[in-house]
């Protein structure tokens, strides 16, 4: 790892390539690893390799990956079992004309593994299985509307897109919004639109892009609960972003209550691409009915991959040992941000921290901080949650707490204090 004080780093051939990439790729490189999303000018564009908790970018820079490539890495980059399990599969072929058997061991194995969920479909991206799921619970219900959270993730289809290049109007007409934590609000356009209400949409917790992430509250999940069971509405869990890194059930533990649909993905496969919605009996019926495919969606690979992951998981510490380096990581960044006159809060599970200042209304002190830590060798991203994996280790957070330290002090100067 790089000295502490070393500020010598070089991005040029990132650079380089990124105004090749220009040339022939829209922005150059488009969606949520855009450059504009994280510190133009100040962080790598391109990867490298990557091993265990570090990756190395295309300039040769090593970093800390607190970020794990958005969350898919939880295991730690290019993890041995995993990644032999991989290969012995596609030795044996990539992609054919039917499914292999891994896909039916791993819906068992998800079945047996969540409660309430009897059966499973596969996928490729998150945005595949919530919006096929928004569409089993419109088919099951024979309704047009569904609730989500204002600022939630849900993916990139037009329903759920904050963006609004080539959206429609009747695309987001369906989609109703409420605040999180607002089970008031959610009664009211039940009410409002009673009868018209296919089902609810939610993540665990929330976690929006540029804001501290907030838990719920111990009377949010058994209201909407209680309501969709009162009203008819199916209740869908988001559960991609979080998923196995707070347990084998997932998020279940941590809302109470049973939903209907679960939708995973990131956390599943160590970065192998694949995502799944699961389901109750009482939307079999429902599922049957709405299309679902995909050429690459059926390739046994990943489903090999997950069905390693998922057993690593269920065999080790891997769990709870997240849980406990970010603790440590948070605890450490409060500690060193007072001692330095500073204020931030650090929110969020323990393996998915995310801290801002509490005086930055434009984000720019965690722009300058995060600037500070990509710089000396520490990935983490200034608009977007963290995510610890099972490969970092104490000695990661000790370099990233000492590094803090010199990048709390360079803020507190930069903002003039």
């Amino acid at each position: 790892m790089a000295d502490i004080t070393s500020q010598s780093r070089s991005y040029q051939k990132s650079i380089d390539l990124f105004v090749r990439a220009a040339q022939v790729i829209p922005e150059g490189i488009y969606g949520h690893k855009n450059p504009a999303f994280l510190l133009p000018g100040a962080c790598p564009y391109y990867a490298a390799r990557a091993e265990g908790g570090h990756y190395w970018d295309v300039d040769g820079n090593e970093y800390v990956d607190f970020l794990c490539s958005y969350g898919p890495i939880i295991l730690g980059h290019n993890h041995p079992e995993v990644e032999e399990a991989a290969a012995r599969q596609a030795a044996d072929g990539l992609c054919f004309n039917h499914p292999g058997a891994a896909m039916v061991q791993l819906a068992e194995r998800l079945v047996a593994l969540i409660p309430g969920m009897d059966w499973a479909v596969m996928a490729k991206n998150g945005s595949d299985v919530t919006t096929w799921a928004v569409r089993v619970a419109r088919e099951h219900t024979g309704r047009a509307l569904v609730v989500m959270v204002r600022g939630a993730y849900h993916g990139a289809h037009a329903w759920c897109s904050a963006y609004p290049g080539g959206v429609l109007p009747e695309e987001r007409a369906g989609v109703l919004q409420i605040g999180w934590n607002r089970l008031d609000e959610l009664e009211r356009l039940v009410q409002e639109h009673r009868g018209e209400v296919a089902g609810v949409i939610l993540t665990p917790y929330h976690h929006p892009t540029c804001s501290a992430q907030l838990m719920p509250a111990d009377s949010f999940w058994p209201g909407v609960r209680a309501l969709c069971d009162r009203e008819g509405m199916v209740l869908i869990l988001d559960d991609i972003r979080a998923g196995f890194r707070l347990g084998m059930q997932g998020s279940l533990p941590l809302i109470g209550v049973q939903p209907d649909l679960i939708c995973h993905a990131k956390a599943m496969a160590n970065g192998h691409p694949i995502a799944v919605a699961l389901g109750s009996e009482a939307l079999r019926a429902a599922a049957e009915a709405v299309f679902l495919s995909g050429t690459f969606w059926f390739t046994p690979v990943a489903m090999v991959a997950a069905l390693t992951t998922l057993r690593i998981l269920e065999q080790t510490d891997a769990v709870a040992h997240m849980a406990r380096l970010g603790t440590r990581l948070g605890e450490g960044m409060q500690e060193g941000a007072r001692a330095h006159g500073l204020r931030v809060t650090v929110s969020g599970p323990p393996a998915l921290p995310y801290m801002t200042f509490d005086d930055d209304p434009d984000l720019y002190h965690m722009q300058v901080f995060c600037r500070e830590m990509i710089a000396r060798g520490v990935f983490l991203h200034p608009h977007h949650n963290w995510f610890i994996c099972a490969a970092h280790t104490d000695a990661d957070v000790d370099y990233a707490l000492e590094t803090a330290e010199t990048a709390f002090e360079l803020t507190r100067r930069e903002l003039g204090g």
